[in-house]
């Protein structure tokens, strides 16, 4: 990378042996209106009225009419509540997130377009927002409620792995890293910082690439593993094309960080390819 000083320190100089990787897939003011609407006159005493002199014209209150919804609001969350999210489809239980941005409306419509567009009640939260956007409905107010059920469950799900040594619960990580790159448009790269005990220091999205790359740094992957103080990661990235199958290039850059790593006694315990259709182990492929 320029502009690197790799005089400083020995990791630092891990960027002579070891390259860049891509990885890969294996396939591509109101006016006045007091005279013309003039307030009728108000009874002595009456509830939201001011007759006195010095108080002014009186000031009629001004009820709102109940939701034509309200019902069938009450009864979806009744239901919700009662049996819990297996109680109801996805379209509703969209519904009900949609709620709060919608708070007059009927949201059955919306959820009901949302999912035939996107495919399942996940596909929709994890949904970009350009791509939300180009539903009819779909407003800042809708996105901001999608972002913070994703958040809540991404939360769970890390608090889930957080509390114990990741390799005792193995499913739950999966389960975290499904939740959290199974359904992106573009590749990511994520390290699973551990400690000696192989429980979670840091959580962390090294790069961003495109629909069938990414690029890796192997000197920055153990430069950080260091400044941590790690002594394992788990490597993990995603595949949008739905195939976890992986690329020769995926191949060779786990073994060039395996192999930077070892000497400064970084463990890589596996590396994870995510996809909608499911995930490849390196460690139960024998390819680690």
């Amino acid at each position: 990378m320029a502009g690197d000083d790799r005089r400083s320190s020995p990791q630092s100089q891990l960027g002579d042996q070891f390259g860049t990787f891509d990885l890969g897939q294996p396939t591509p003011a109101a006016a006045d209106t007091s005279a013309l609407f003039p307030l009728s006159p108000s009874r002595p005493g009456s509830a939201g009225s001011r007759t006195d002199a010095g108080a002014g014209a009186p000031k009629d209150v001004v009820r709102k009419a109940p939701s034509p919804h309200a019902g069938h609001r009450k009864r979806l969350r009744e239901r919700l509540v009662a049996g819990g999210a297996d109680a109801v489809p996805d379209y509703e239980l969209l519904e009900l997130v949609l709620f709060r941005a919608v708070p007059r409306g009927d949201t059955k419509p919306l959820a009901k377009t949302l999912i035939a567009k996107f495919g399942s009640f996940a596909a929709v939260v994890q949904a970009p927002d350009h791509r939300l956007r180009e539903v009819d409905g779909v407003g800042p107010a809708v996105i901001a409620e999608l972002r913070l059920v994703s958040a809540a469950a991404l939360r769970l799900a890390r608090t889930e792995i957080m509390e114990k040594p990741i390799l005792s619960s193995w499913q739950a990580t999966l389960d975290y890293c499904h939740a959290a790159m199974a359904l992106l448009e573009r590749e990511v790269f994520r390290i699973l910082f551990l400690d000696k005990r192989n429980r979670l220091i840091a959580d962390e999205v090294q790069q961003h690439g495109t629909v069938d790359h990414t690029p890796v740094y192997v000197r920055e992957v153990v430069k950080r593993a260091l400044e941590l103080s790690s002594t394992a990661l788990i490597l993990v990235h995603n595949h949008p094309s739905g195939q976890p199958e992986p690329s020769h290039a995926d191949i060779e850059m786990t073994k060039l960080i395996a192999m930077a790593a070892k000497p400064l006694g970084i463990v890589v315990h596996d590396h994870i390819i995510i996809a909608r259709e499911g995930h490849v182990s390196f460690r139960n492929r024998g390819l680690l």
